[in-house]
C-alpha cells in the first residue's frame, strides 16, 4: 500500500512554495522546486523520517524555483536534479535574468530532462509530467493521480498562483500559450488538489469558479 506525505515550506525572496514528496512504504522521497534559503528544514525532516531524497524535479528555471538546489545534492548527492530541457539554459545560467539579486546563484547542468506525458516514480508511486508553457518555455506541472478524484495533487509551479495566474512579461513568456495550458490542466479532476508555487493550495474547483484568469481562458477556448 502507498503511503503518500506531502510537506511544504515557504520562503526565499519571493515567498515560494517548495514541496517534498514521500512515498514512506519504500522511504523515497523527492523535493519539487529549491527556494533560496528554504528547504534546509524540509531536508532535515527527510533524514529524521528516514526517507531518500532521490531528486530536486524542477517546475521551471526560474531563480526563485532554483536557487537552492546545490543544498539538495550536499545533502543527499545521488539526487538528480530534473528539468524541461526549454528550461536548461536558465539553469545552466541562472544569473542571466537575477542580476539584482542579493545573491548569485550557482550554475548547474541538469542530471537529466523532463518531457511531456512522461511518468516518473518516487518509489510506487506515479508521477506524470505534464508540459505547460506560458509563464516559461520548460514550464511543466507534476501530477499525482490516484483512484479517488478528491486525493489527486497537482504540483502546480507558477501557471496557476493565489486565483491568479504566472507573470506574461519576461522576453520568453506567452500569454496564449499560457492560457493553453490552463484549458489542458483544468480537463483534470475538479477536485484535483492544487500545491501552487506561491501562495496557499486549493483545488481545481476553487480555481474555476474564483479566478477570473482562469474563467478567461476557458471562455477564450469555447470561441
Amino acid at each position: 500500500m502507498v503511503v503518500v506525505t506531502i510537506l511544504s515550506q515557504t520562503g526565499g525572496i519571493a515567498a515560494t512554495n517548495a514541496y517534498l514528496v514521500a512515498d514512506e512504504s519504500t522511504g523515497q522521497a523527492v523535493l519539487f522546486d529549491a527556494p533560496n534559503d528554504t528547504i534546509a528544514p524540509l531536508l532535515d525532516e527527510a533524514k529524521r523520517r528516514g526517507w531518500n531524497v532521490i531528486g530536486l524535479w524542477l517546475t521551471h528555471g526560474h531563480f526563485d524555483h532554483i536557487a537552492d538546489h546545490p543544498e539538495v545534492t550536499r545533502q543527499f548527492p545521488e539526487a538528480k536534479v530534473l528539468i524541461h530541457r526549454l528550461d536548461d539554459p536558465k539553469l545552466r545560467r541562472p544569473n542571466a535574468m537575477a542580476m539584482l539579486l542579493p545573491f548569485s546563484i550557482v550554475p548547474r547542468q541538469p542530471d537529466g530532462y523532463v518531457e511531456d506525458g512522461q511518468t516518473l516514480k518516487i518509489g510506487s508511486l506515479d508521477v506524470q509530467v505534464i508540459h505547460t508553457p506560458g509563464h516559461s518555455p520548460g514550464h511543466v506541472m507534476y501530477y499525482i493521480p490516484s483512484n479517488d478524484p478528491a486525493q489527486g495533487v497537482l504540483i502546480g509551479g507558477d501557471l496557476i498562483i493565489m486565483r491568479a495566474v504566472g507573470r506574461t512579461d519576461f522576453p520568453d513568456c506567452s500569454p496564449p500559450a499560457l492560457n493553453a495550458s490552463i484549458r489542458r490542466i483544468m480537463q483534470l479532476p475538479p477536485p484535483t488538489q492544487l500545491l501552487p508555487g506561491h501562495g496557499d493550495p486549493s483545488t481545481l474547483a476553487e480555481e474555476r469558479d474564483t479566478n477570473p484568469y482562469v474563467q478567461e481562458a476557458l471562455e477564450e477556448g469555447e470561441l
